[in-house]
């Protein structure tokens, strides 16, 4: 996928759940949750482990069905066995694109997204994607 077609597909979203969300400024899922935000994003961290705090100003969810919000994009900082899964409840919330940080690549997770019409991005960086 060339970096066009990967803009062109950010650019008809407006809400991302960060799955794997981190309160740590040191972490990739943080620094690439404020620069989503700061581009202008609607974002839902989503951390089963953080429910009842805020990262960046925004409340943090126990799971993709606890956000009562239409969700464009899921977007993971989970490890490889739990995409599968995620990729279940992107589905379920009728988001429309699940996309995977780099180095995360689930072929079940792909095969059940696209044979329900989700969009789906492996191995990318949308931060990269955008300031570049």
């Amino acid at each position: 996928m060339n970096k066009e077609y990967l803009r062109s597909i950010l650019s008809y979203v407006n809400s991302i759940a960060i799955v794997g969300a981190s309160a740590n400024p040191e972490r990739d899922s943080y620094k690439v949750m404020e620069f989503l935000q700061d581009y202008g994003y609607e974002i839902f961290p989503v951390n089963p482990n953080l429910v009842n705090t805020k990262i960046l100003g925004q409340e943090c969810y126990l799971s993709l069905e606890a956000i009562k919000q239409q969700i464009d994009m899921v977007d993971v900082f989970r490890g490889v066995e739990y995409i599968p899964n995620i990729a279940s409840e992107a589905i379920k919330i009728k988001a429309r694109i699940l996309w995977t940080q780099e180095g995360l690549f689930s072929e079940e997770a792909e095969s059940l997204c696209e044979n329900a019409g989700l969009k789906v991005v492996m191995n990318q960086c949308p931060k990269k994607i955008l300031e570049n």
